[in-house]
């Protein structure tokens, strides 16, 4: 999910120095605020929270989906018009790419009342990573937005600058307050319950291609102070395939603050079961802070498919939640993608659960949930 992904540059070795949050800022304009954010009472809601609105980035990247980027608009209008039967749906995207964009979205059945576009240029569309993550003061209904450094997965796809400019160009718009911390941090590598608890891996957050000054006892202060969560529970590693090294949200998430659903491969010569078994049995180690365990749902992985001989990391843990519904990725198995659906439905009674076709967006490495970042309600909810 990058800029030159899958295409004949992508190099794991290439480096390239994160773009700092504080320089972009002084480029566009935003100003920072001062301050730790969980001292004056801030914190990140789960997914489930009431949204006021799902941030998107436009795709134009045809390295991201080289041989393959002729559906990839039209399958990422189909998500927009998904989200804006319940929500609003905010668009980054050059203004260049609108007039085209708009038109595909009207096409797939959008609620156009219900889209906005915003001439946020990027290098790619990968919203949940480069865009801001959102924290909310519980207490007084507000909501501010935390910028934190993003290098492209540790340095594997530059250019990543104009990708930079999305937090505090977000905060320009929408005049929230913004909170930057120059530690390296992308939404798809970490989950929270909404109760103070917060889960990622080791493979991730850890690794040197991220932040290499810091151990994990300092990224711990760091998220415990940004984000306003209490509680650390680290898995170990991703899937298969997937390039950002091991993100969360192609394995396991929370569906409610003392349950997780999470990915399993009963295929024993599958590359993914020895993976997946040590992460669930971990999670069966975990307690809540009433030190209860926590329920666990196993959700299994569609059937190993790739392109040009490549693997993808095709997940059923990628979907969205937004108000009212729940997205999830389908991949053109009808079995396993039923199978999922019924699971995932399970987990968020009272909500519609909706499959979409990602079968082609998957060869960017990436769907539903890497596509999206969603902006808390404010107000006080009761």
């Amino acid at each position: 999910m990058a800029t030159g992904k899958n295409s004949g540059s992508k190099s794991s070795d290439a480096k390239a120095a994160p773009v700092s949050p504080k320089k972009a800022a002084k480029a566009s304009g935003a100003v920072a605020q001062s301050g730790l954010p969980a001292a004056l009472g801030y914190g990140m809601p789960a997914e489930w929270a009431p949204q006021e609105a799902v941030w998107l980035s436009w795709p134009h990247n045809y390295a991201s989906w080289p041989g393959q980027f002729r559906p990839v608009p039209y399958a990422f209008a189909r998500i927009v018009a998904a989200i804006s039967r319940y929500e609003p749906v905010r668009i980054n995207a050059a203004k260049k790419l609108q007039a085209r964009a708009a038109r595909m979205c009207e096409k797939a059945g959008a609620d156009m009342a219900r889209v906005e576009f915003y001439d946020h240029p990027t290098n790619d569309a990968w919203c949940r990573d480069h865009g801001p993550i959102f924290i909310k003061n519980p207490k007084t209904g507000a909501v501010a937005l935390t910028d934190w450094a993003y290098n492209a997965w540790g340095g594997k796809y530059p250019p990543y600058d104009l990708d930079n400019e999305i937090p505090p160009s977000i905060g320009r718009v929408t005049k929230l307050p913004r909170f930057v911390h120059d530690m390296v941090l992308e939404g798809g590598s970490i989950e929270v319950n909404g109760e103070g608890l917060l889960l990622t891996s080791e493979q991730c957050l850890l690794n040197p291609n991220r932040n290499p000054h810091l151990n994990r006892g300092q990224i711990e202060t760091i998220l415990r102070d940004h984000l306003g969560v209490t509680g650390f529970l680290w898995l170990g590693e991703g899937i298969v395939g997937d390039d950002t090294d091991g993100h969360i949200d192609d394995m396991t998430r929370f569906y409610k603050p003392d349950g997780f659903i999470t990915c399993v491969e009963p295929n024993t010569k599958d590359k993914n079961h020895e993976i997946l078994a040590a992460n669930l049995k971990r999670l069966r180690s975990f307690r809540t802070p009433a030190g209860k365990p926590f329920d666990i749902v196993e959700l299994p992985m569609p059937r190993p498919f790739g392109f040009n001989r490549q693997r993808v990391p095709a997940s059923y843990a990628n979907y969205l939640v937004i108000n009212g519904a729940v997205l999830v990725p389908t991949f053109r198995q009808p079995g396993p993608d039923a199978r999922a659906l019924e699971l995932i439905g399970a987990c968020f009674p009272g909500r519609d659960i909706i499959g979409i076709d990602c079968y082609h967006l998957i060869w960017g490495l990436g769907t539903l949930h890497c596509l999206s970042q969603q902006q808390p309600a404010a107000g006080i909810i009761k």
